[in-house]
């Protein structure tokens, strides 16, 4: 069983990965203004390509080299890849006069980011699961739970810092806390029970099984981006929202993504997981709907339908992790980096998508939510499928 001290530090790290995480779509207000780095939505959009692609190879390369480097190493280098993210986030503002130069450190911040989630968040995953093998769920959903409530700070830390004239005060507060956690964490011994069993990913083996979890993360990261990473400018261009309101509507929606996650943890005596994750999905769906169809003027209703949709969002990856780490058990910590890989394809396709499809298909925001609805959708479906044809899930 793993020290009370070493569970603590793992959990933490959770937390902080959250805000640095949202740290960038929660500054988007500032990207796009004009007094700051005045980009363009296409601009802001591509600005997030970079991270999906690192973290993708980041959670790819860390099931590969888990194996020779341990999970520690992969863990520590992913915490480092974040500190640099960040003390490159701050230094961009040195250069907004030189708008080529500013953009061009900032693409090298998100891709550092990619690779600190890309390596941070499968060995979290899999510690904590280790932590708490009789547990995994819980674990892995209170892991989850963690980091949702740092995404859900990062907006309100936003709007504090900025409301101060020092909006660069977020990431500078994040890279000590990365700092102090490095330090800390290089001095623990974080060592999870290795499986008994080859780990047939590493071999190229990817089961039928594996694909529908992947599916299921790749469509879950659409609708969540959709919602984390384009909801202050949602309300800022459609609903004519103060800066402070859109932070209010992202913070809501993080805060329900962790609200959830807690809330489905504690209620499985009574709701279990694999209904949980039934019915999520549809309430994901509802959730754009809704937001496609609130009148303009109405924000304190946007700003609800993004608590909605945090809701909705809450506990589906986490379960999808745990689920496909019980049901593919010979290749647990592959599972984990293989389904947060897929979970950033979706990531990508929605952090970028958006901007050309305002800008080049003449379409608005509005639309492009109610079009989600179908995603959700699938999302829906596919749940249903899965669990359906899987009695570990059952």
């Amino acid at each position: 069983m793993a020290q009370r001290r070493e569970i603590i530090t793992v959990y933490a790290a959770g937390m902080v990965q959250g805000v640095g995480l949202v740290t960038f779509p929660a500054t988007g207000a500032v990207f796009t203004s004009s007094t700051h780095y005045g980009l363009t939505s296409t601009e802001y959009g591509a600005m997030f390509v970079p991270q999906a692609i690192m973290a993708i190879v980041a959670s790819l390369l860390g099931a590969g080299l888990r194996s020779r480097l341990g999970t520690q190493r992969i863990y520590l280098l992913g915490l480092l890849a974040n500190l640099l993210a960040m003390t490159l986030l701050v230094a961009s503002r040195f250069a907004i006069s030189k708008h080529s130069l500013a953009y061009a450190i900032l693409l090298v911040a998100t891709s550092c980011m990619g690779v600190g989630f890309g390596f941070t968040v499968p060995a979290l995953n899999t510690l904590a699961a280790a932590f708490f093998p009789e547990t995994v769920d819980k674990a892995v959903l209170a892991l989850n739970a963690l980091l949702g409530l740092g995404t859900a700070l990062a907006p309100a830390f936003v709007a504090f810092f900025v409301g101060l004239g020092i909006w660069w005060g977020l990431p500078v507060l994040v890279g000590l806390l990365l700092f102090g956690l490095l330090v800390l964490s290089a001095r623990e011994s974080l060592n999870e029970a290795e499986s008994s069993h080859a780990d047939q990913i590493q071999k190229g083996k990817f089961p039928m099984r594996f694909w529908m979890f992947a599916t299921f993360v790749l469509l879950y990261g659409v609708c969540e981006t959709v919602n984390g990473n384009w909801a202050s400018l949602y309300l800022t261009k459609n609903f004519k929202a103060s800066p402070a309101m859109a932070s209010l509507a992202l913070t809501m929606f993080w805060i329900m993504v962790t609200t959830g996650r807690v809330l489905f943890a504690g209620l499985e005596k009574w709701f279990p997981q694999r209904l949980v994750w039934r019915v999520l999905p549809f309430v994901v769906t509802a959730a754009f709907i809704t937001g496609a169809s609130v009148p303009k003027s109405n924000s304190a209703l946007g700003i609800l339908t993004f608590a909605l949709a945090g809701l909705g969002c809450s506990a589906l990856l986490p379960l999808a992790i745990s689920f496909g780490q019980k049901e593919l058990a010979t290749m647990t910590a592959s599972v984990a980096g293989g389904l947060i890989a897929f979970y950033q394809i979706g990531y990508g396709i929605a952090a970028f998508g958006v901007g050309p499809l305002q800008s080049w298909a003449g379409l608005d925001l509005s639309t492009i939510y109610g079009g989600t609805a179908m995603i959700a959708f699938a999302m829906a479906a596919l749940s249903f499928l899965i669990t359906s044809k899987s009695a570990a899930l059952a």
